[in-house]
């Protein structure tokens, strides 16, 4: 089972406790920790790029050449594939010298005979999803040149328990189960759950419901 601290931080108060700690704690008192790893570490090395300009490549219909702004002296001319980049836009940016999941190292490159010096990510290329129709677009008011990681709060720590471990444990499936048993090992208290569920109209969907009798009626709400 795999438990991320920042999802356990929702049910108690881990101010002061390291990965580490906790690992352990759980290891010694609990149940088997096989593996602590951070999330996503490579996003420590993209980071928040501003695209100035979009221009079409000389050479080729489905290419862009960007100028990008990722907080440096100057910004960078990236050639890029994707049919949503546009200027205006905030996006993940993997500079040269940046090793993506899958051991690839960006380098600087022709592409067309176009230099291009950094790559605009997508949600697969950052292995956080299965998106790879466009290119990831970032929320509009973060830092230019910060670490995706920070900017997005994507800092976490992954711990790995033993399944085996957990199997007469029922009480610890799940976050608020293994949150219950970490608030006791901490002496701390279990924060309450949030029920702040509101139902709304203000977005109405739009469903169809065929002639099909596996699906006879569908019944459905929207909540913020």
């Amino acid at each position: 089972m795999l438990i991320s601290m920042k999802w356990l931080a929702r049910h108690v108060d881990l101010e002061g406790i390291t990965p580490d700690d906790l690992a352990r704690e759980l290891t010694l008192r609990t149940a088997e920790v096989e593996g602590l790893e951070r999330f996503a570490a490579h996003l420590d090395d993209v980071v928040v790029g501003h695209v100035q300009s979009r221009e079409q490549h000389p050479d080729a219909d489905k290419l862009s050449v960007c100028t990008v702004d990722v907080g440096g002296e100057e910004p960078l001319q990236i050639v890029c594939g994707a049919p949503n980049v546009d200027a205006g836009q905030n996006v993940a940016v993997a500079q040269v010298g940046t090793r993506l999941p899958g051991d690839f190292k960006i380098k600087k490159a022709k592409i067309r005979g176009v230099e291009s010096r950094g790559m605009i990510c997508s949600v697969r290329e950052l292995e956080l999803g299965e998106d790879h129709d466009g290119i990831w677009v970032l929320p509009e008011d973060l830092q230019r040149g910060a670490p995706v990681s920070e900017a997005m709060d994507l800092v976490d720590w992954v711990i790995e328990i033993d399944n085996k471990s957990l199997t007469h444990r029922p009480d610890l499936w799940g976050h608020r189960g293994i949150a219950r048993e970490v608030a006791a090992l901490l002496d701390r208290p279990l924060r309450p759950l949030s029920h702040d569920v509101a139902f709304t109209e203000a977005r109405p969907l739009d469903i169809e419901v065929g002639d099909s009798e596996a699906c006879p009626r569908y019944t459905a709400f929207t909540m913020d």
